[in-house]
């Protein structure tokens, strides 16, 4: 009898453990059956279409500052879901810009909107600025795209009042600009990027404080180690301008840098072409250097008499965040020497032997770069 019982005790016990597991069971499906309802709700829009929001979407936001902008403005339902789709669907390189969105989009259409660009506000205007370019390219796009002329660029540089504001302005921006021996004040601070503005009536000066606004986010990221440097934001963007002319290739920054640096404390001319030709205003690429142009002193002209342990007077183009950053963190090197290639490939050395080698077997590989 006392078997039968616990016979009958166990077979209790197993029936509720059954009854237990199809009850979870049932749960963790209807939770799943109601996840995925909630989120399919979630993803579909919040209004209708007459109901219209223009948002601006600023340079470098992260899928969580955009999914807050959108959940201000009633665009979706749910940031999560938001979030959800985007980490689901691998979208990213959402493009800053003026959009104007209305309420019944659904999530998948909102992020395409946002991923590819399409800017919906008809009077909108995109302007891509380079890096590497000079002042004279930015003023030639500025141009084309909107309706200003160059010499409205021009202008504006050359005006001290507006140059003086901006000092005033911006924590990185000094009186180093205002040296008579430099071409442009701006060259090399106005950060590029693509960039909207609303229309073609914008003014040269809402251009560059775009830009300018943009390179002071950027620098901010360096602010400190800036501070603890014995160069200056001016010395280190025009270090970063060369490095951005010298280098093709990211992974290549940051030993170019180190030349640089190696070059400037043992009191030698940094010997940069890039310089040269900027000095002389020649398009880089364009021809061969004369030979009176490279022993001319300017001081732009690196390779020029007088310019050992010197910095050219100021930028040279515009440069990248990749450039800053290998300006303001060189490897630690022993490299004296660099040489790059036709490919944009780049040969490190320590001597001027090891260098000269390398010049040598380039050109008899036929991979030395000349120009007609």
């Amino acid at each position: 009898m006392e078997e039968e019982k616990n016979y009958g005790n166990v077979e209790k016990k197993s029936s509720l453990l059954k009854i237990i597991i199809i009850a979870l069971v049932i749960f963790v499906v209807f939770m799943v059956i109601s996840c995925i309802v909630w989120y399919n709700i979630c993803l579909s829009g919040t209004g209708t279409a007459e109901e219209k929001v223009t948002i601006e979407l600023p340079l470098g936001s992260n899928t969580d500052k955009i999914a807050e902008l959108l959940k201000e403005n009633d665009l979706i339902k749910s940031k999560l879901a938001f979030k959800l789709y985007i980490k689901l669907n691998n979208v990213g390189n959402f493009q800053a810009g003026t959009y104007d969105i209305t309420k019944n989009m659904s999530v998948q259409e909102i992020a395409d909107v946002l991923q590819t660009g399409k800017v919906f506000n008809t009077n909108n205007i995109n302007i891509t600025f380079i890096e590497g370019k000079t002042m004279n390219y930015i003023a030639k796009e500025i141009a084309e795209n909107t309706n200003n002329t160059e010499d409205d660029v021009y202008e504006l540089l050359q005006n001290q009042e507006y140059i003086d504001s901006l000092i005033n302005e911006y924590w990185f921006i000094t009186d180093e600009i205002k040296n008579e021996d430099i071409y442009y004040a701006l060259e090399g601070y106005l950060f590029p990027d693509t960039y909207s503005f609303e229309n073609k009536d914008v003014t040269v000066e809402e251009i560059f404080k775009t830009l300018l606004d943009q390179m002071g986010k950027v620098l901010e990221n360096y602010k400190s180690k800036i501070e603890k440097s014995k160069y200056s934001v001016h010395e280190i963007l025009s270090i970063a301008s060369i490095i951005e002319n010298e280098a093709i290739f990211d992974k290549d920054r940051k030993n170019v840098s180190s030349v640089i640096y190696n070059r400037l404390a043992r009191n030698m001319s940094i010997g940069s072409d890039v310089t040269t030709y900027y000095a002389f205003k020649v398009e880089l690429g364009s021809r061969d250097l004369y030979k009176t142009e490279i022993n001319t002193y300017n001081p732009y002209n690196t390779r020029g008499p007088n310019m050992e342990g010197k910095i050219p007077v100021g930028p040279i183009c515009s440069v990248s965040n990749a450039s800053i950053e290998a300006a303001i963190e060189p490897n630690s090197t022993d490299y004296l020497f660099f040489v790059a290639d036709a490919n944009g490939n780049i040969y490190f050395t320590k001597t001027n032997e090891e260098h000269e080698a390398i010049v040598n077997e380039l050109k008899a590989n036929d991979a030395w770069v000349q120009f007609d």
